[in-house]
């Protein structure tokens, strides 16, 4: 009996967890926050620049984005609006993680 209730509670929090996509071009950051998510129970992707990272976005569609700002090929800023002219990436919560600070780029973001 107690593998029933443990199998139900199990399958609950499988359709309770949102996927989120983290793109970050740095390994170990990428890595970091990919895997306190993970202990959190979230369903987690991962890109390692903003070319990946829209092309997971459209492909997966997830319920919210953490992406680093400063990146090769693609920046931050570039995956964001690119995301936004896409109806069905338009709506994603989008969070930048960096460690960009001045003024300017707060508001930029």
């Amino acid at each position: 009996m107690s593998t029933q209730i443990i199998s139900r509670v199990s399958s609950k929090n499988q359709k309770a967890m949102k996927k989120i996509l983290v793109i970050d071009d740095q390994a170990l950051h990428r890595n970091t926050v990919v895997s306190l998510l993970e202990m959190a129970n979230y369903d987690v992707e991962q890109a390692k620049n903003g070319k990946e990272g829209i092309e997971k976005a459209l492909t997966l569609v997830p319920d919210l984005i953490l992406c680093d700002i400063i990146m090769p090929e693609l920046d931050g800023f570039g995956v964001q609006k690119l995301l936004l002219s896409h109806p069905q990436t338009r709506s994603i919560p989008f969070v930048f993680l960096s460690a960009k600070d001045n003024p300017e780029d707060i508001r930029l973001g």
